[in-house]
């Protein structure tokens, strides 16, 4: 044992790599998936002499992570921009997880004042009855959200800028 209480053991199995069986065993992502999200450079893998791939058990916080924002509609885009400074090429500290999490959480802030804004204004079309941005006279007195350009632009537009 090391002066931290693990022993070398321990030590050997925390830096072993996983296959892509045990990795979407692990995960509960298929592994069609975990090829896609390396494709993408969400997650990384070494080869073994016989071209299999082999992923580092850090990897798996990656994967949940990402398995958990897509089962919240979370794109793979936001979720690259939020790894964007974590490491894949060793076990990321503490910090740097801390530093992507401060960095996600300002946009799911974001996504979620989109999201109250789009209930807020489904409640007030879908009360109103018209069912017609462009008719409304209470939401869109005279198209004026028109003159932004095409698309869900009220939801889009905030008013206070």
């Amino acid at each position: 044992m090391d002066g931290a209480g693990t022993s070398d053991d321990d030590l050997g199995e925390a830096n072993a790599l996983l296959t892509i069986g045990e990795l979407s065993a692990r995960s509960g992502v298929a592994a069609s998936a975990l090829r896609y999200y390396e494709e993408l450079g969400l997650v990384g893998s070494v080869r073994t002499a016989g071209n299999q791939r082999r992923y580092a058990r850090h990897m798996l916080r990656r994967v949940s992570l990402i398995a958990v924002a897509k089962r919240l509609g979370i794109p793979l885009s936001d979720v690259e921009e939020a790894f964007r400074e974590v490491p894949m090429d060793r076990k990321p500290s503490h910090e740097e997880w801390q530093k992507a999490s401060r960095a996600w959480k300002s946009k799911l802030q974001e996504r979620r004042r989109s999201l109250e804004r789009l209930e807020h204004e489904l409640t007030g079309c879908i009360g109103c009855g018209c069912l017609s941005m462009k008719a409304c006279g209470l939401l869109n007195p005279g198209d004026a959200l028109g003159e932004l350009g095409a698309g869900p632009r009220r939801l889009e537009y905030d008013e206070s800028s």
